[in-house]
C-alpha cells in the first residue's frame, strides 16, 4: 500500500483539520513510499523507534510525536531519534488531541465502551474540540469494582482516591493527565472522574468537593487508542500491525 494513500485515509478519518492544537498531528517523518507493516505506540522515542525496525515497521503510529509546537536543534538525542527512523526507512505519524477525542477508536471512546459506559457525552469542550467523554453505568457500580476493572483493562495498578460515595454511576472519562478537569466533571454531575496521571496540585481539591477519582496511568490509558486505530486499518486495509509496548510506570 502506498504511504500517502493511508496518510490520507487518516487524516480524513481521525478529522485532523479540526483540531489546531500545538501537536503537529499527521505525517511527522516521511519513510519509504511502500507500507507492509504498521506499527502502534504511544510515545515517539529512541526505544520505540528501535523496535520498529527490529519489527519491520514501515509505518508507525504515536499519540505522542516529536513535535509540541516549539522548533528545536536536531542534535543529540533528537538526531539518533531521527537518524533512526530515517535508517529504517520508516515513517510517522502522530495523532494526539484527534485520537483523545475520536468517538469509534479514541482513547477516552474505547475505555468507555470497555466499561459499559451508556448514554454518553462530551465532558469538555475546548478549543481543540470535544475532549473527554461523560457516561452512566447501569446498573451502578462500587468504586473498588470499577477499580479492579480497570487495573484489569490496564494491567497496572490503579489509585483509588474516594472522595465520595462508594457506589457509582456517572462516570467522567478523559484519558492521560487530566487531573485538571476533577472540578468540571463533579460540576457536571459525575461522581467518579477517571484519568490517567495523578497530580499533587488537585489532591486536595478532590476530596473537598466529594469527587472520586481513579488514576489508572497516564501511559496505560492512552494504549487503548492506537490499537484501535492500528486494528481499523488493518480491518480497511489488511496490513499486518504490531503494538511496540514500552510501560513508563506513570
Amino acid at each position: 500500500m502506498h504511504r500517502d494513500v493511508l496518510v490520507g485515509w487518516l487524516n480524513r478519518f481521525l478529522r485532523l483539520s479540526e483540531f489546531q492544537d500545538p501537536s503537529m498531528n499527521g505525517l511527522q517523518v516521511e519513510g519509504k513510499a511502500t507500507i507492509g507493516k504498521v506499527g502502534a505506540a504511544v510515545d515517539a522515542a529512541q526505544s520505540i523507534f528501535e523496535r520498529a525496525r527490529q519489527e519491520e515497521v514501515d509505518f508507525l503510529i504515536t499519540h505522542h510525536g516529536l513535535w509540541w509546537g516549539q522548533p528545536f536543534p536536531i542534535v543529540g538525542y533528537q538526531k539518533r531519534r531521527l537518524e533512526t527512523l530515517f535508517a529504517g526507512g520508516i515513517s510517522l505519524y502522530t495523532a494526539h488531541l484527534p485520537l483523545d477525542a475520536h468517538p469509534e477508536v479514541g482513547n477516552n471512546a474505547v475505555m468507555a465502551s470497555k466499561l459499559g459506559l451508556s448514554e454518553l457525552e462530551p465532558l469538555v469542550v475546548s478549543k481543540y474540540g470535544p475532549i473527554g467523554i461523560i457516561g452512566r453505568l447501569e446498573p451502578p457500580q462500587t468504586l473498588s469494582q470499577l477499580g479492579d476493572r480497570l487495573g484489569g483493562l490496564t494491567g497496572m495498578q490503579v489509585l483509588v482516591h474516594q472522595g465520595g460515595a462508594e457506589e457509582v454511576s456517572r462516570v467522567g472519562v478523559i484519558s492521560g493527565g487530566a487531573a485538571g478537569e476533577i472540578g468540571t466533571a463533579k460540576a457536571l454531575g459525575c461522581d467518579l472522574f477517571i484519568t490517567g496521571e495523578p497530580s499533587h496540585a488537585h489532591f486536595h481539591e478532590a476530596f473537598e468537593l466529594g469527587m472520586n477519582v481513579i488514576y489508572a496511568g497516564h501511559y496505560d490509558t492512552e494504549t487503548f487508542g492506537v490499537k484501535a486505530l492500528a486494528q481499523r486499518i488493518e480491518e480497511e486495509f489488511g496490513l499486518p500491525w504490531v503494538f511496540i509496548d514500552h510501560p513508563t510506570g506513570l
